[in-house]
């Protein structure tokens, strides 16, 4: 974990996203503590990672996502050097799909 990340009001964040107890409540929090742009930028992100993780290419996930190449680049590089948040996440969510 980054020390430059954690710190109070980070944890105080995290705590209250782990407190959220459906999609519905979900929506409402991140309305509310992000603008629609820096959500909709998270759920593109998400879904590079997993056409990633599923092999696509860069021209197919641009397609797809409209993510530019510097993003799928980002998050190429995190799924391979980063603190594994990426593959927590696409283990635990998408490996029923």
């Amino acid at each position: 974990m980054s020390s430059h990340l954690k710190d109070d009001f980070t944890d105080q964040l995290f705590e209250a996203i782990l407190a959220l107890e459906s999609i519905d409540e979900s929506y409402k929090f991140f309305e509310d503590i992000c603008t629609v742009n820096e959500i909709k930028l998270m759920g593109q992100r998400l879904e590079v990672a997993k056409m990633l993780n599923e092999g696509a290419t860069y021209d197919k996930i641009a397609e797809v996502t409209g993510a530019s190449t510097a993003t799928i680049s980002r998050v190429k590089r995190c799924l391979n050097y980063g603190a594994g948040g990426y593959r927590l996440i696409l283990e635990r969510v998408f490996t029923d799909e």
